[in-house]
Order: structure tokens, then C-alpha cells, then sequence
């Protein structure tokens, strides 16, 4: 199995707190967060602070002007998620790649742009939903794939079973 070295991609994303969750699951997974502008909104604002919390400072994140400046810096293995997928995410087998692993995501309101994805559509999968729906929530999206990538590799450097680490391994036994 490779070494894992997982990438967050936003493209254009334009909701501050969306952004602020998928900071947080970056810091909780050990993924470095890529951001492609335009962005939404600005990297000050304190809704996008408030969704971050106290994490912020433990993010490894990355500013883009556009995909071809992000592209020229990046190489690795691109993973699009788009409801124009025809794969499901679960088909892929993440542990196979050698280097960087980057999961695309596109903007809340029209995904990443169309001309990208049909030059990438073997790399393009989706998140299987009912037909009543669009899309999931952005944030959810990150958080269902990344952690299926994790999955695959053993969950590394994450706590799987040790103990609550920041109230106490006994903090449940206080109130039994």
C-alpha cells in the first residue's frame, strides 16, 4: 500500500461555511485544503473563521488564481466529483495510487466547469442520491469521500481507538 498524501480540491467554492467545515475536516483527516478562486467570499470573514473555530491555525491550505495555476503546481492522481459522474466514488480503489491523491470538488451552484470535467471524465465519479435532489451539501460531500479514502488506507495517523483525547479517557465514567 502507498503512502497517502490526501488533497482537498475547492473549486470556486461560494459559501463561507461550507468552506469553514471542509477546513475543519482537512484538520481532522491530516488533508491539505486547496482553494481555486474566484472564491465566494473573503478568507477574513468571521463566518468562515467562526466554521473553523480554533482549527484554522493547524490547516495546511493553498490559494489558486484559477485551475491551470492550481494544475501547473500540483501533480498527482485528480479525483472529480460531479453528479455528471458515471462511476460511484466506492469503485475506486484509492490504496493503487503512488503519489498525491487530489478530490476534486466544484462550486455549490453549477460544479466545476463542464469543459474540465468531459477532459477528465475517467476521472469523474459521483456520490449516488435519489433522483429528488441535485446534490448533497457541499461539506458532506468532502467528508463522505475523504473518509472513504481514509477508510481504504487504515484510517493513518488518526485516533481509531485510543481513548477521547481532549476531555479524558474516563470523562463518560464522571456521569454513570
Amino acid at each position: 500500500m502507498n503512502k497517502l498524501d490526501l488533497n482537498i480540491v475547492l473549486y470556486e467554492p461560494e459559501i463561507p461555511q461550507n468552506t469553514g467545515n471542509i477546513m475543519r475536516t482537512c484538520v481532522a483527516t491530516n488533508a491539505t485544503l486547496h482553494l481555486i478562486k474566484p472564491l465566494g467570499f473573503s478568507l477574513e470573514e468571521k463566518h468562515l473563521k467562526r466554521s473553523g473555530l480554533d482549527y484554522i491555525k493547524d490547516l495546511k491550505m493553498h490559494v489558486y488564481e484559477n485551475f491551470n495555476h492550481f494544475q501547473s503546481e500540483n501533480q498527482g492522481n485528480y479525483y472529480f466529483l460531479t453528479r455528471y459522474g458515471h462511476k460511484n466514488y466506492k469503485e475506486v480503489d484509492f490504496t493503487k495510487e503512488d503519489g498525491k491523491i487530489y478530490i476534486i470538488f466544484g462550486k455549490e451552484s453549477t460544479g466545476v466547469d463542464r469543459h474540465l470535467l468531459k477532459e477528465n471524465l475517467s476521472r469523474c465519479y459521483r456520490i449516488p442520491t435519489t433522483d429528488k435532489v441535485r446534490s448533497l451539501n457541499l461539506s458532506n460531500a468532502v467528508a463522505i469521500v475523504t473518509y472513504e479514502v481514509l477508510s481504504q488506507y487504515g484510517f493513518p495517523n488518526l485516533f481509531t481507538e485510543e481513548p477521547e483525547t481532549l476531555k479524558g479517557a474516563n470523562f463518560l465514567d464522571d456521569y454513570l
